[in-house]
C-alpha cells in the first residue's frame, strides 16, 4: 500500500500566519502552497518552499480564483480565457520561488470554491487544465469523477485522484458544503479511521453512512483546521503502522 498526504500551506498574509507549516511539513508527503490569490505573498510562497526543499516535502501549486478577500471560498464567474491565464500566473510565481529555494513545482491543486466549481464547471475546468497545459506537463489534483480530471486525461496531463481525511462526504462522492452540517470531521479517531480504512480497503463512509469506493492516491489533511497538527501526526503514525508507504505522487 503506498499513499501521499498532502496539505494546504502557506495560506498566511503578510504578518498573518494561519496553520503551523514547519509542523505539518515534518509529517506530510506533498504541500499544496497557496500562489497569491486567495492567500500567500511572495515572501511566505519563498519560505514555504524552501522548509519543504529541507523536509524533502514535493511542492504543488495552490491556485484558486482571485478572491484574497474571501479566501477563495465564493464562486467566481471568471471568463474562462482570463481564468486559465490567472492559473498559469499562479504557477509561474510559485515556479519562481521554487527554483530560488531548489525545488520545484511537481503538480497542481485547484483550492476552496474553484475545486468545488471544477467538479462540474465544464468551461471552468477545461480553463484550468488549460493554465497548467501551458505551463507544461504536470499532474492534476483533484476528486475523482471530476471535469477537472477528466479535461486533464484529455488533455494528456496525468489526473490524480484526491480524498479527504477530514471534510464531509456526500453520496454522490462530492464534499459536503462548508456552511453545512458535517462538512468538517473534528474528532482526530475519525480522521484516523477515515485515511486508515481508504488505505487499507479503498473506502470513505459518507453522511448518511453509505460507502464510496475510492481508489485515491493522496490525501488531504488540511492545515486550517482545529488540531490540524494533532490530526496529521496520528495519521501518519497510524497508516504507517498499517504498513502504508507514505511517498509524495509527484
Amino acid at each position: 500500500m503506498r499513499l501521499d498526504l498532502n496539505s494546504d500551506l502557506g495560506e498566511g498574509f503578510g504578518i498573518w500566519r494561519l496553520g503551523d507549516d514547519e509542523a505539518l511539513l515534518d509529517v506530510v508527503t506533498s504541500a499544496n502552497v497557496a500562489c497569491g490569490f486567495h492567500a500567500g505573498d511572495p515572501a511566505t510562497m519563498r519560505r514555504v518552499c524552501q522548509a519543504a526543499a529541507r523536509s524533502g516535502v514535493a511542492v504543488g501549486a495552490q491556485v484558486s480564483y482571485r478572491d484574497l478577500a474571501g479566501f477563495g471560498r465564493r464562486f467566481i464567474d471568471a471568463d474562462p480565457a482570463e481564468l486559465a491565464d490567472e492559473v498559469l500566473y499562479q504557477i509561474g510565481a510559485l515556479s519562481a520561488c521554487a527554483r530560488a529555494a531548489g525545488t520545484e513545482v511537481r503538480y497542481v491543486k485547484p483550492h476552496g470554491a474553484l475545486y468545488n466549481a471544477v467538479v462540474h464547471h465544464e468551461a471552468q475546468a477545461a480553463a484550468v487544465v488549460a493554465g497548467v497545459r501551458a505551463f507544461g506537463e504536470l499532474p492534476v489534483l483533484g476528486l475523482p469523477g471530476s471535469r477537472l480530471l477528466a479535461a486533464a486525461e484529455a488533455a494528456g496531463l496525468p489526473a490524480v485522484q484526491e480524498a479527504f481525511a477530514d471534510r464531509g462526504y456526500t453520496p454522490e462522492g462530492t464534499l459536503v458544503p462548508r456552511s453545512q452540517p458535517g462538512a468538517l470531521l473534528t474528532s482526530t479517531a475519525e480522521v484516523v479511521d477515515r485515511a486508515v480504512r481508504l488505505a487499507e480497503r479503498g473506502q470513505i463512509v459518507a453522511v448518511d453512512g453509505s460507502v464510496l469506493a475510492s481508489q485515491a492516491r493522496s490525501l488531504c489533511l488540511h492545515g486550517d483546521t482545529p488540531g490540524a497538527v494533532a490530526h496529521a501526526i496520528a495519521v501518519r503514525s497510524a497508516l504507517t503502522e498499517a504498513g502504508v508507504t507514505l511517498s509524495a505522487f509527484a
